[in-house]
């Protein structure tokens, strides 16, 4: 499927209305339109077996120690104080926007236009998420909608819910991944000077941001212990959003509704959009990839694009690209899976 071209139109959400000041004027259009997120229906996965699956040690041993650590932080919970249960929560969400607002929303997709401060602050929130700085993230979620489901997809979920959740993380990526990312020219994300400062500075980033700040706040200002603050705030914290990121990818991928286009793989997976803040919505969000909201349903399950409606509010986001109700109903007709509740 070839996403085509859709009409922008004024956000009518309650906190949206500002969202789009006027019609995009066509050199706005040509600005923030990208494709190389656009899927490339002419590719073909190359013929035989694939290649031996190489298993990264270092990542399955991380991976097993900041999971065994969240169990533990798991169990502490009910001793855990009531201000750390908020800033636990706190940190989740700036972590979270960091991924949807920032790295998916605004950088893979180009959906809207956020200010300096705006980018500042995703960047800053991509960087407590910890999953890769947002030029690598936004790179490979291009290469995963242009060749979704194929060997060049970085989590491919024709190989199973293991592989596309997590498993993708534990072996090195297949050449064809590889060979794909690197002939994206990724032009507009090398002009955006916060992302290359963030590349440039993401490890440092990552220690203060998503390990030093979680566990120090509560420490120092409410005297919870050090262990307690470092095993729920950052471990713990870390943990659910990563997992919340990766059902994006395996789930959503696999289980619920196809009411958009029934011939791609992507699903409505409501527990998805709830756990992701808005991120569930998948079989829209593949179908019309240029749309903000990812949904054709406001802000219900979707906390990201409620994010996005505030900062217009605020005057530090503008030009929300939004699909037309006409179009989206034709594609339902055409491709739909008969799901869409459209009475």
């Amino acid at each position: 499927m070839i996403w085509m071209k859709q009409a922008y139109y004024k956000s009518p959400t309650e906190l949206g209305k500002n969202c789009i000041e006027s019609i995009t004027s066509m050199k706005e259009m040509a600005e923030t339109t990208i494709t190389e997120d656009v899927y490339d229906d002419a590719y073909e996965e190359k013929p035989g077996p694939r290649p031996p699956v190489q298993i990264v040690w270092r990542n399955v041993i991380l991976m097993s120690l900041l999971h065994l650590g969240a169990l533990y932080g798991l169990t502490i919970l009910p001793s855990v104080s009531s201000l750390t249960l908020i800033w636990t929560g706190v940190c989740f969400m700036v972590s979270a926007l960091g991924i949807t607002a920032g790295a998916h929303r605004l950088w893979s997709h180009r959906s809207y236009k956020a200010s300096l401060p705006l980018r500042i602050f995703l960047a800053t929130a991509n960087s407590m998420a910890f999953q890769n700085d947002i030029y690598e993230w936004a790179r490979d979620h291009r290469v995963h909608h242009k060749f979704s489901e194929t060997d060049a997809d970085p989590h491919n979920a024709h190989r199973g819910f293991f592989f596309a959740h997590i498993g993708w993380l534990l072996v090195r990526k297949h050449p064809e991944v590889i060979e794909k990312g690197r002939k994206l020219e990724l032009a507009d994300l090398k002009a955006d000077g916060v992302v290359m400062f963030q590349r440039r500075h993401y490890k440092l980033s990552v220690v203060v941001m998503c390990f030093l700040i979680p566990t120090f706040v509560p420490w120092f200002f409410w005297e919870e212990s050090l262990l307690t603050s470092y095993l729920v705030p950052c471990l713990l914290r870390y943990t659910v959003v990563l997992n919340a990121t990766w059902l994006v990818n395996s789930a959503a991928h696999m289980w619920g509704m196809r009411p958009y286009d029934h011939n791609i793989n992507p699903r409505e997976n409501k527990f998805v959009a709830f756990s992701a803040i808005g991120e569930g919505f998948h079989n829209y969000h593949h179908t019309f990839p240029h749309d903000y909201a990812t949904s054709e349903f406001g802000s219900r399950l979707n906390v990201t694009k409620a994010f996005i409606d505030l900062m217009c509010f605020f005057g530090l986001a503008k030009n929300c690209r939004r699909v037309t109700r006409e179009t989206i109903m034709a594609r339902v007709k055409r491709s739909g899976d008969g799901s869409h509740k459209s009475g």
